[in-house]
């Protein structure tokens, strides 16, 4: 299974799972990283904790927690710099890194690992429009590529130096995230019945978030429609349906909102989109 929720800690998620944490101060980004990676532990992953700095320095962070050590002498845990990896100028390649990791979980795998999990204080990568539009491209695609193999990824954000909207547009292309990120989470769905999976409002407080979100998003109709897994949706005013529509309809495609949403009917009909139709779960 692959979890959507809004949480209060990051224990407890499968490998698949991909989760935005926007942390307040370091302790917290280590308390969580170290949750997440200790369940990868017990799940029988290789696990790979990244942050700025020196190795050294990283490798010390989650000393405290129990079997860390030990996990870092047999190679079932790595630390790696993110300052090694990355310049302070450069800019992701989104589609590169996809290719790393994913010769990275083959690696886990091969070595008889049930797969990758990472966590990474991603906050470096996302200090300017240029990197964060890189970074969001590469959120998007991280995320596919999970839905469909043993790789599970912590990436974590620090508030004080991340502006909200930033924020707000990196937690969005999450299936998780912590329990203060607000708004809906747009992400790849496990099920291949469906395109893409919504969770949470599309509302006045998500419009300028859901425009930029939908043009990240690379996908294909199938017999001329896009399946939205809609089961977590809570509610979607006439702006955000007109605006899912508009995405269908460049894509020569009718959208398809499979939701337990019972007012979805309502503003179908009274927006009059002729490409768009619900079907009601129960």
């Amino acid at each position: 299974m692959r979890r959507s929720a809004r949480l209060q800690h990051a224990r407890g998620l499968g490998t698949h799972d991909h989760v935005c944490w926007a942390y307040t101060g370091m302790a917290e980004f280590k308390t969580r990283a170290a949750e997440f990676l200790a369940d990868g532990l017990d799940a029988g992953c290789r696990v790979r904790y990244i942050r700025p700095g020196a190795v050294a320095d990283i490798a010390e962070d989650l000393r405290e927690f129990a079997g860390w050590s030990e996990a870092l002498r047999d190679g079932r845990a790595e630390v790696v710099s993110l300052s090694g990896l990355y310049g302070a100028d450069a800019v992701l390649d989104p589609s590169g890194q996809v290719q790393v990791y994913a010769e990275a979980t083959a690696r886990a795998v091969a070595d008889g690992f049930r797969g990758l999990r990472v966590a990474v204080d991603c906050t470096s990568l996302v200090s300017d429009a240029t990197r964060l539009a890189a970074f969001a491209r590469y959120e998007h695609l991280i995320d596919r590529y999970m839905a469909g193999h043993p790789f599970s990824a912590l990436c974590g954000y620090d508030r004080s130096a991340v502006e909200a909207g930033a924020l707000a547009q990196l937690a969005c292309l999450h299936p998780c995230t912590d329990a203060r990120a607000a708004g809906f989470r747009l992400y790849a769905p496990l099920s291949e019945s469906h395109t893409v999976a919504l969770a949470g409002d599309l509302d006045l407080a998500t419009r300028e978030v859901l425009a930029p979100t939908l043009e990240r998003f690379e996908v294909k109709p199938e017999d001329g429609e896009l399946v939205l897994d809609a089961t977590g949706v809570e509610f979607i005013d006439h702006v955000g349906l007109t605006r899912l529509a508009d995405w269908a309809a460049v894509r020569d495609a009718d959208l398809v909102i499979r939701t337990q949403w019972a007012g979805i009917d309502r503003v179908i009909r009274l927006l009059d989109i002729s490409n768009v139709r619900a079907e009601q779960l129960l």
